[in-house]
């Protein structure tokens, strides 16, 4: 059985920056809402397995805008944690609503989906207008974004 995973609150500064851009690649957008986010820390013995981040949208609502775990911890039910750590999280500040941004195919979206978010949105064309590089997961480019919501 493995150690516990202890996730907490954190700065900005504690959260590795290589780690938040393997779930999105663009410096420019994750420095600007980690500038504005609660930020949180997972470890396992000491070391650093993943970490996620949640924003205010408006009175009522926050929005996931990153979560990741190191490769070396994935397919072990760290992401699961993490997520439903990030839904207790937003609770506990009061929101009413969580919202998260995917794409439109892979497996977020059915990680987001099994949690209980549903798609409510869809943004064509979102990562060819928003991200100077091309995106591909599995062969496929991403192109559309979907908006995620759970309300409690």
């Amino acid at each position: 059985m493995s150690p516990p995973i202890h996730i907490r609150a954190c700065s900005a500064a504690q959260l590795p920056i290589a780690l938040l851009l393997e779930a999105d690649p663009h410096l420019p957008y994750v420095q600007a809402y980690l500038a504005h986010g609660h930020c949180y820390l997972a470890e396992r013995d000491g070391a650093t397995v993943g970490v996620y981040v949640l924003q205010a949208r408006n009175p009522g609502t926050l929005e996931l805008m990153n979560i990741a775990v190191e490769a070396n911890y994935q397919a072990q039910g760290v992401g699961r944690q993490l997520l439903q750590h990030a839904l207790h999280s937003a609770r506990q500040l009061g929101a009413t609503r969580l919202e998260v941004a995917t794409g439109s195919f892979g497996h977020q979206l059915t990680f987001y989906q099994r949690a209980g978010l549903r798609v409510y949105a869809v943004e064509p064309d979102y990562f060819l207008r928003h991200y100077p590089e091309p995106l591909f997961e599995q062969g496929l480019q991403h192109k559309d974004r979907l908006r995620l919501a759970i309300d409690f």
